[in-house]
């Protein structure tokens, strides 16, 4: 029986779906691909989603550049996905694993102020604390400012993107500097007309 161990590379991959709800998806997909500088981290793209890896640090950069460059159209839209780090057999990529830590994305995005309402769930794989884990990433998003309660099967996070993101980045990495292998899924909207309808119901 082959027996299969967490692995010990610090690989950070990201394998997501971008949803806009509009006929001209296709654009908004590709121009949100496009306009994001993924030079630092590995790509492929197939008929249902993407893929990204490389340094923590630049997974989460593009990952957030991609959302709000196709949140900033204004179209409802959503970023759902998975992060990973540590899966056993996870190798190909590591070139970019030598790369620098500047942010190729960061500078162009600051000035982009979205509300970007998340779900997450956190997921420490083979590990018996995992209660207290994710009990700690609920702290930190506590400390952020951002955390709207836990729901089932995820936990709320309503705030700006950069905080949101902010929070998922430091979550991930946290844990991981304590279990071997972390998953972390993700479903972040924008621009939601649903959203929109209940503010003005309490304005």
């Amino acid at each position: 029986m082959l027996t299969q161990v967490c692995g010990t590379s610090r690989i950070v991959g990201f394998r997501f779906s971008l949803y806009p709800m509009s006929d001209q998806f296709v654009d908004v997909i590709k121009g949100a691909l496009n306009e994001t500088d993924t030079s630092k981290v590995w790509l492929k793209t197939d008929d249902i989603s993407t893929c990204i890896r490389g340094k923590a640090v630049h997974v989460f950069d593009v990952a957030k550049a991609v959302y709000l460059y196709a949140a900033k159209t204004g179209l409802h839209v959503v970023l759902n996905g998975t992060f990973s780090i540590g899966c056993p057999g996870d190798s190909d990529g590591y070139s970019y694993m030598s790369v620098d830590d500047e942010q190729m994305n960061e500078a162009a995005l600051s000035d982009i102020k979205i509300e970007a309402p998340t779900q997450f769930a956190l997921y420490p794989m083979n590990d018996s604390r995992y209660m207290d884990l994710i009990a700690e990433t609920i702290e930190i998003a506590k400390g952020k400012g951002i955390f709207s309660g836990g729901i089932h099967y995820a936990s709320r996070l309503d705030g700006d993107a950069h905080d949101v993101f902010s929070t998922l980045e430091h979550s991930f990495m946290t844990t991981q500097e304590k279990v071997s292998h972390v998953t972390m899924t993700v479903n972040i909207a924008a621009n939601s007309p649903s959203r929109k309808q209940m503010k003005s119901q309490l304005d």
